[in-house]
């Protein structure tokens, strides 16, 4: 049995008191809030903070009006039926019921980057020697790599992307508001910009008029698994032509990103099966994934065309309900 190691548990009552928590504590401390990603870490040895900042008892982050508080679960994201659809079908096909009961909408977005090499257990790692993100000096996927090339597995953070949200950073010094692919970094050690002193308090999304969006989510099983690719796309349509447009891919590298190229090529046109056809080619293209995760990184590849295939055509007007129900009952066998 893997055990949690000893560490100081504090609970702040405001955003105030976790940010000068953090500040006195320094690099000793990181924040807890839903705790399904950092107490498995912490018992696999890859986090071991002296200090555990508690959220669950800051009210303030867990606004459910315009801006939505970071310590909202995504249960309660999934079921916020005035929100955007790429959204509420990302928080939708995270995890399980039981772990989106208490796994958050901030906490998905500073997700730890996920390698076959990394995700296990202290004793594993060491019979093969340590990574570069964890104790190493080698990256096992690229060993003449000099950065480690753990991969992004939030699913909110595309489509959030998609959706041209922000998120506001505070910390005892500052507050600072940025766009959601301002937060990350192609690194999978240092994945974020977020300072270590800095918590993410809210999200805040445009206004939607006139926009529809959708998520799609690749996976061995039809639940529970990370994603091994994530399709995020959002338009704006003035009649059934296309005035703007964002397409986002998670879990292709180790950051999610925006496939500009494809969003340029997009506005002022309809969506015909040529013009799917050739900017799902141009978001594929763009698609790095790396052999760290489930599944032949190659087909991983070339799948990502026909998801953002599927995205475009919904948000086109097709009914692809019964695809969605064969990717997510059969998935991957």
């Amino acid at each position: 049995m893997m055990r949690l190691p000893w560490f100081e548990y504090r609970a702040p009552r405001s955003v105030a008191e976790a940010a000068r928590i953090l500040e006195g504590e320094g690099p000793r401390a990181m924040l807890l809030a839903g705790g399904t990603d950092l107490l498995p870490n912490m018992k696999r040895r890859q986090q071991a903070p002296a200090t555990l900042v508690g959220l669950r008892g800051v009210a303030e982050l867990k606004r459910n009006g315009a801006a939505l508080g970071a310590a909202l679960t995504l249960t309660q994201i999934e079921q916020k039926n005035d929100l955007p659809a790429a959204l509420r079908q990302a928080a939708a096909q995270v995890a399980t019921p039981p772990l989106r009961n208490m796994a958050t909408l901030g906490g998905n977005l500073c997700l730890d980057t996920r390698c076959s090499y990394y995700n296990q257990s202290h004793e594993w790692r060491k019979a093969i020697d340590f990574c570069l993100k964890k104790d190493g000096e080698t990256c096992w996927v690229a060993t003449a790599s000099k950065r480690c090339v753990a991969v992004s597995s939030t699913d909110t953070a595309p489509a959030l992307i998609a959706l041209g949200a922000r998120v506001k950073l505070v910390s005892s010094k500052e507050e600072r508001e940025i766009p959601v692919e301002v937060l990350y970094k192609n690194d999978g050690i240092e994945y974020l910009t977020r300072k270590p002193g800095e918590i993410l308090t809210e999200v805040r999304l445009p206004d939607q008029a006139g926009w529809r969006s959708t998520y799609w989510k690749l996976r061995r099983r039809g639940s529970f698994d990370f994603p091994i690719l994530g399709v995020a796309a959002a338009a704006h349509f003035d009649g059934d032509v296309v005035i703007e447009a964002r397409i986002a891919l998670g879990a292709v590298a180790s950051r999610p990103f925006l496939i500009e190229k494809a969003s340029e090529f997009l506005k002022g046109k309809r969506l015909t099966d040529e013009v799917i056809e050739e900017a799902a080619n141009m978001v594929g293209s763009r698609a790095k994934p790396m052999d760290n995760a489930d599944m032949d990184l190659y087909w991983r590849k070339q799948v990502t065309p026909d998801f953002v295939g599927y995205a475009l055509r919904e948000l086109r007007g097709d009914d692809m309900r019964e695809t969605r129900l064969r990717i997510a009952r059969y998935a991957v066998a």
